[in-house]
């Protein structure tokens, strides 16, 4: 997942920008920033700084040292570009930002992107994140420098699967001492740019997690591999699993929970509806469930039939026994509300046991990550 390269399942944009005519006061005393543009003092602040914009939400300040460049954010607004501080090198850009939102963002100049130099918490090495100052606490996630490489899992197996082609290197991590199977699709996001091993650790000595196996299991082509098709699943059920059973890893599959986010999400409902000897309990964050064959080549993916090839499913047939899926969906995904209140009401109405909450985000893995932890430890329950 890139924070610079939008995909279907994104909310609508939001942020907007305005900047200081030349002549005008300085507009960093306002977020309480020490010092003049440019000295140590200014430097050191860390950054985005905020204020209430007076209708409910934000406004946040960011800043950037040397040359032109816009702030990108992780699917919920176009980029902002910055404004020079008069002839100074503070490049800056005060943006509107709604109540209770957490987004992942970097600076994008002409030689390349890079995360916040001002912010201690990153997400990978070019990514920062940024919550409002009502934003919900997200326990057990520790704050990552953007230099910081994240520990990896020492279990690890080498998955050459026949049936999707190419190599992947997925890893195991047992919290707890192990237990119960937990794939997580996307899994190399989960490794290298938010510390979900490290996170569920932490839930887990908390008494917020029940003993498991993190299975982080990484996608070669997202579109393709997590799209309603059975090829995925079979090769999960016939080569992985196998693999997974020749490291010793315990695997009951009526207790393997399977989690994933945007396409990964609509993947696991997948393997929930048409594959449930498999796959019994799900938690998904922001599925992508306007999907249907062809959606993705349309203009406007999301204008596409509501609730897409899953919603379809439901209608047809009634939920497999036993099956429980957590839901979560981000407050600022606008657009993607029709799709996923259609497939809850549906999978609810069907039989399945649900889960439905909603978290202070869009379309992005820093808001998705506390509803991981807590909609898997719901799905192991």
């Amino acid at each position: 997942m890139h924070a610079s390269r939008p995909r279907p399942g994104s909310p609508d944009t939001a942020g907007v920008t305005s900047g200081s005519p030349a002549g005008q006061e300085s507009p960093f005393g306002a977020f309480g920033l020490p010092g003049a543009p440019g000295t140590d003092a200014f430097r050191s602040a860390a950054a985005p700084a905020f204020v209430p914009s007076g209708d409910g939400g934000w406004t946040a300040l960011f800043r950037w040292r040397g040359g032109p460049a816009a702030v990108e954010f992780e699917s919920w607004s176009d980029p902002v570009p910055l404004t020079r501080w008069r002839d100074t090198d503070c490049w800056y850009a005060e943006v509107r930002m709604p109540a209770r939102l957490r987004v992942t963002y970097q600076f994008r100049t002409d030689d390349g992107s890079y995360a916040d130099p001002y912010n201690p918490v990153g997400a990978g090495g070019e990514r920062s994140v940024a919550a409002t100052p009502d934003a919900p606490p997200q326990p057990h996630w520790p704050a990552v420098d953007a230099s910081d490489v994240l520990p990896l899992p020492r279990a690890r197996v080498r998955w050459a699967s026949a049936r999707l082609g190419g190599r992947r290197t997925v890893r195991l991590h047992p919290v707890g001492g192990g237990g119960p199977v937990v794939l997580l699709l996307d899994g190399d996001d989960w490794l290298h740019l938010h510390p979900a091993m490290t996170a569920f650790d932490a839930a887990y000595d908390a008494g917020e997690m029940p003993p498991a196996t993190l299975v982080f299991v990484p996608a070669k082509d997202r579109l393709a591999e997590f799209g309603c098709r059975p090829a995925w699943w079979e090769a999960v059920r016939d080569e992985l699993l196998p693999l997974l059973a020749e490291a010793d890893v315990p695997l009951d599959v009526t207790t393997l929970v399977v989690a994933g986010q945007s396409l990964g999400g609509l993947s696991a409902m997948y393997a929930a509806l048409e594959f449930p000897e498999l796959v019994n309990r799900v938690a998904c964050q922001s599925p992508s469930l306007w999907w249907s064959p062809g959606a993705e080549e349309l203009a406007d993916p999301l204008g596409a039939p509501v609730g897409g090839a899953i919603a379809a499913r439901l209608r047809e047939r009634p939920a497999p026994a036993g099956l429980r899926v957590a839901f979560d969906l981000g407050e600022h995904e606008t657009r993607m509300r029709p799709h996923c209140e259609l497939v809850e009401s549906l999978t609810e109405r069907a039989g399945a046991t649900v889960r439905i909450s909603r978290s202070a985000a869009g379309h992005d893995r820093a808001g998705w990550r506390q509803a991981l932890l807590r909609d898997v430890a719901w799905a192991l329950a």
